[in-house]
Order: structure tokens, then sequence, then C-alpha cells
């Protein structure tokens, strides 16, 4: 059974390697979601930094330019992700190729975003190890590196060694690191804030890295966040879904570590902190939109699962 909070975890490292031609796209995917995990954790999960080779800035396919803060060479961390998109192939040289196996000496983790899989395949450090690439890349891809096993999946971790197929998968990559660290519930959060269909619906597919790993505990997710302020009792939740309670308690908490009635709680009470921050709503109206007649019980609940009262959160914030 997962552990639905893991607050131990000290910062990690993750420095971004940058080419010109890269997908904005996929950068934003990657960088967001640790940006939101720090916010919505009020402290610093993650730091990262952009990089490129030779410390000049890279440009991406659509023009935007971007200043590294440092030079590869001059830095290490415990996560290097090469993020080459477009006309990847020319970066072949052995220079780039050295720069990557120096590297894999100084972070713990290697990865390869859209086509960045390429480049650690032609520089042997993924040898013998199970990789995904940009889909319509897969079959040259195979043919160029016999000795990776390259796989047609979104996202592939084998050991110290993660590649993705492009920019929505890196999306769900980042999700799914976020939640392997941190837990559940923080990844639950962060998938609440961007929309994500692990939270606003059920999956049209259910996937080993998908927060729900079975289309029942999907859908309960999904009516939990549509009934916030009108909660649904959980054997109300288990019955639209066609499940008996005892069921959906045993899926929940083999699946996300915690019961149903605390991720309820839980989802209620990230909508109520989002409104003590970003309105000026008393703490009467936020606890009738998440779900509370009772103020007090609200503040109490609130209390518990964040630290401090709604009043003294949006106070610290002014």
């Amino acid at each position: 059974m997962q552990s639905w909070e893991k607050d131990h975890a000290a910062v990690q490292q993750v420095d971004l390697l940058l080419f010109d031609d890269f997908s904005g796209h996929c950068l934003a995917n990657t960088v967001e979601p640790m940006r939101a995990a720090n916010t919505l954790a009020r402290r610093s999960l993650y730091a990262w930094r952009f990089v490129t080779l030779d410390g000049t800035s890279a440009t991406s396919s659509a023009g935007m330019e971007v200043s590294p803060d440092a030079r590869l060479a001059d830095c290490r961390g415990e996560m290097l992700i090469a993020l080459p998109s477009y006309r990847y192939r020319r970066l072949g040289s052995q220079t780039v190729l050295r720069g990557l196996r120096a590297a894999a000496e100084r972070y713990a983790t290697l990865a390869g975003f859209d086509a960045g899989a390429w480049l650690l395949a032609a520089a042997g450090l993924l040898d013998g190890r199970q990789a995904t690439i940009h889909w319509e890349e897969l079959p040259g891809f195979a043919e160029d590196f016999p000795q990776v096993d390259a796989q047609r999946l979104r996202h592939v971790q084998d050991g110290n060694r993660i590649t993705c197929s492009g920019a929505l998968a890196a999306f769900d990559l980042m999700m799914d690191l976020i939640g392997q660290r941190h837990g559940p519930a923080l990844r639950l959060e962060v998938a609440a804030l961007f929309m994500s269909p692990e939270v606003t619906e059920a999956p049209v597919q259910i996937t080993s890295q998908t927060l729900a790993r079975s289309r029942s505990v999907a859908r309960a997710l999904s009516l939990m966040q549509e009934h916030i302020e009108t909660p649904l009792s959980i054997r109300e939740i288990a019955r639209q879904i066609g499940r008996s309670r005892k069921d959906l308690e045993q899926r929940m908490k083999a699946q996300l570590g915690a019961t149903p009635q605390a991720i309820y709680r839980r989802l209620r009470l990230i909508q109520a902190r989002k409104l003590v921050l970003e309105t000026d709503l008393t703490v009467a109206e936020v606890s009738l939109r998440a779900g509370y007649e009772d103020p007090s019980a609200m503040t109490r609940a609130y209390r518990q699962e964040f630290g401090v009262t709604p009043r003294q959160m949006r106070r610290n914030n002014q």
C-alpha cells in the first residue's frame, strides 16, 4: 500500500539540458509541475536550472530564447533531463556525446524527453535498457540502436534512466515522479490544479502511471471533484460506480494509501485553501463552497490538514 503523504524528501536538484529547436511545450510540461508542487507544499521540493552544453542561449522551435544558468560541465545534481526535439540528429557530435557521458558520472539519474532518448542512446547510456521516444521516431530509433529495448509507451523508467515520448507524456511523467517522491496526496493536488483528467474524468485508458489504477477509483475521484460544494456520501459514491463501500475503501487504500473519506476531505480542503488564498470570501462563505455547513468544523479540518487556520494562512500569505 502506498504512503498517502511523504514529507521527508529533501530538495531535489533537476537540471534541464536545452538545445536549439527544443519544444517549449515539453519544457513547460516538465517545469510547471515542479513549480506547482513547491507552491502547494509551501516549501521547496524541487530546484531546477536551465543548462546548455557551452553556456550560450538556446532558442526553441517557436523562437523563444532561454538564457542558461550554467554550462553542463559545471553542474551536478540528482537528475539531468535532455530536451532536444526537432532536428535532433545533428546534435549527435562527439562533443555532445562526450558531454552526456561525463554528465552520467555527476547525476544520479539521466532522462531523455521527446527526442532525448536518441541522444542518450547515441552516447551509449541506454544500452541494455528499456526506453521510448516520440512514436513517430520509434521505428528508426529501434533500427539505429538494437542494443536498446525500444518500447511503444508514453514513458519508461528503467533504473536510473528515464525516457518519455513527447510533451504531454512529459507532464504525465512528472506527475508520476511527484507521486513517487512525495506521495499521492501532493500528486492529487497538482493534478487538480492543472485540471488533469486524473481527477476531472475517468481516464480513457488506465495505466500503471495513472494515479488511480482502476476505472472504479478514477470514477470515484471524478465524482468527488464534481461534488465539492454538495458532498456525496461515500456509500453514494460507491453505489454510483457500481461497487460496495467496503470494496471502494479497499481499492483506494491499496492504490492511493488513504481512505475515501480522507481523500475526499483533502479535495474539499484544497478548494477551501484556493479560496482562502485567492479571494476575499469570508471563512463562512469558503466553508459553504468547500461543502461544510459549519465554519468551525471546516476550520478544525483545515488546521489539521495544513497546520494553520484559514485566517492565519491568509494573513501569512498577505
